[in-house]
Formats: C-alpha cells, sequence, structure tokens
C-alpha cells in the first residue's frame, strides 16, 4: 500500500501562496490527486493528476492552483496562488493504483475509491 506524508500547509492572508507536498512510498500508483475538507463540510477534489500527464482542476481552484508530480522523487505538489478565505480546509493528498481512474469522477466524488490517503495539512487563508 503506497504510503502518503503531507507537509507544506500554513496560515496566509488573502492573495497569498503556499506550495503543499506529497511523498509517495511503498508502491506504485496510476493516480494521485488532492482533496480538501473544512468543518461541517463534505470532502471536496481539488486537483488531480495521473501517470500519463492528464490532469484537471476543479472549477473553483483552476487558475489559481498548480498540480505538478515528480516521478523520479514520487512527490505530488500542489502549488497554491491568490489564495481565498474560502480556501481554508484541511489538505488530503491520495492514490489511487487505476492508472485509468476518470479524474473528474474523482473529484467530483470528493476521492471515493482510492486506495491511500495521508494524514492531511490544514491550510488557513484570512482575509
Amino acid at each position: 500500500q503506497v504510503q502518503l506524508v503531507e507537509s507544506g500547509g500554513g496560515s496566509v492572508q488573502a492573495g497569498g501562496s503556499l506550495t503543499l507536498s506529497c511523498g509517495a512510498s511503498g508502491g506504485d500508483f496510476g493516480s494521485m490527486g488532492w482533496f480538501r475538507q473544512s468543518p461541517g463540510k463534505e470532502r471536496e477534489g481539488v486537483a488531480a493528476i495521473r501517470t500519463d500527464g492528464i490532469l484537471t482542476y476543479a472549477d473553483s481552484v483552476r487558475g489559481r492552483l498548480t498540480i505538478s508530480q515528480d516521478k523520479a522523487k514520487n512527490t505530488l505538489t500542489l502549488q497554491m496562488n491568490s489564495l481565498k478565505p474560502e480556501d481554508t480546509a484541511m489538505y488530503y493528498c491520495a492514490a489511487s493504483k487505476d492508472k485509468e481512474r476518470s479524474l473528474t469522477l474523482w473529484l467530483r466524488t470528493g476521492g471515493d475509491e482510492s486506495d491511500s490517503w495521508g494524514q492531511g495539512t490544514q491550510v488557513t487563508v484570512s482575509s
């Protein structure tokens, strides 16, 4: 089973930037993604990428957040720019063994049927 460890969360003011990283070890994966959850809300998909390079974003973050992966280092990164207070949440990294997963559906379901999850990293954006 793939083990995931997130880092890079923190507190910033609106308009600021943060970079989240997720280190993966212990197995192979076909897709990786970022998901987030704030108190009282369901988990939602943010961005996801497959090993073939296909990627997708939630409409709420497109143009502000950028997902990338370093296959050699088994690292997933989420560059977060122009952050808004509504981006405040616990951010989780997830992995799936499915190399042909529909990323749009995966985001829409909030990461259902993921094979591994990280422990999460908190992002807080103040106005």
